[in-house]
């Protein structure tokens, strides 16, 4: 399936001046482009009315579903500028098979891939004067919410797709500094047969109540337990974990009720493609513990689309705290996000055509 989508150019962008100031200092998810794309579903005439626009309100009935029942997904990726002046998308491909995924276990209408490639180009294409110099990058954010008016416990007959643009800073100011987490004994963030590897904002609210308590407790980050056994580290609220030993191999929990993230996936690839052992599987609380404690344990960091890589430092819990390596950023974790990055922005060979030039 292909959808044209008509362009219609904000009468009213932001003054050159007034955006270059945004752009000085955006932070994360703060400052917004000028349009956004739509595509808009019904049951029975399907994806329709593509369009990319000036951003502005949705109207929304009190009684969409969207408001009720929960019914919405949502992706993240970057658009990168070259030292060319030309733009990348990472795997902009992974992320729209990702979003079908996770409209189809929520039981939404699923989106063609094409559509939603399209639909991400479309707004970098009118809106690439947002894009910030330097390790800045234009972040977007595709998404979809059932928005059929009705009051009934079934799957929505209507949605609206839609892709925002946020520019956004460095993650890091003065470079990747290792975080301290907190593991969470109270809170789980998914079980099996939930719905723990889709991208939907369930999984964030339910990540929330915990998160705020790793930062009553001193943390940056909350990392959960499985919800079975309280045992075996999952992820933190929003990032994939990696462990690294001292004999250069590495680990990661498997999938099934993490998300696969894409930072994650393409990770495994760099390390495999250097003949580094990757296994993923199951890992303890406890097994972390005492690896860190012996020196089997030499790094542990998290990764995502927002921060690539960040070092995890030191563990927090109400069973004891412990360090990885006196707290530092090891040199495995930078080595990578040094490797990704690079290839995001066009600095270093891409071996498996993962960008997509946009301009």
């Amino acid at each position: 399936m292909s959808l044209k989508f008509e362009i219609h150019p904000s009468a009213n962008p932001t003054p050159e001046k007034e955006r270059a100031a945004k752009l000085e200092n955006p932070g994360f998810g703060r400052v917004f482009s000028d349009h956004m794309a739509i595509v808009r579903y019904r049951q029975g005439e399907g994806w329709h009315g593509a369009r990319v626009e000036s951003r502005a309100h949705f109207p929304l009935d009190p009684a969409g579903a969207v408001l009720h029942y929960a019914q919405e997904i949502f992706e993240g990726l970057k658009a990168y500028k070259r030292d060319d002046g030309g733009v990348n998308l990472f795997r902009p491909d992974a992320n729209a098979k990702r979003f079908r995924s996770s409209a189809e276990r929520m039981a939404m209408a699923p989106l063609p891939e094409d559509v939603f490639i399209e639909a991400v180009e479309q707004v970098v294409r009118i809106d690439r004067a947002w894009i910030p110099g330097g390790e800045g990058s234009l972040y977007l954010r595709p998404f979809m919410i059932a928005n059929e008016v009705f009051l009934g416990v079934k799957p929505s007959a209507e949605y609206i797709f839609s892709v925002i643009a946020s520019p956004v800073g460095s993650y890091f100011k003065g470079g990747p500094a290792p975080v301290s987490i907190w593991v969470s004994e109270n809170y789980t963030r998914a079980a099996i047969g939930g719905t723990g590897a889709v991208k939907c904002g369930g999984n964030y609210a339910a990540s929330l109540r915990a998160q705020a308590e790793a930062i009553e407790h001193g943390c940056d980050q909350v990392v959960f337990l499985d919800a079975v056994e309280r045992r075996y580290v999952e992820e933190l609220g929003g990032m994939n974990i990696f462990f690294v030993f001292e004999d250069g191999s590495l680990s990661t929990p498997p999938l099934g009720t993490i998300l696969p993230g894409i930072t994650r996936d393409s990770i495994i690839t760099l390390l495999r493609d250097s003949g580094t052992v990757v296994r993923e599987e199951p890992y303890t609380i406890e097994q972390w513990r005492k690896d860190a404690a012996s020196g089997r344990l030499k790094e542990a960091f998290a990764c995502g689309t927002a921060a690539v890589i960040s070092p995890i430092g030191k563990v927090h819990s109400a069973s004891g705290d412990f360090a990885i390596s006196g707290g530092a950023a090891g040199p495995v974790a930078m080595g990578l996000r040094k490797m990704l990055v690079d290839i995001q922005y066009g600095r270093a060979a891409d071996p498996h055509n993962w960008i997509r030039k946009v301009l």
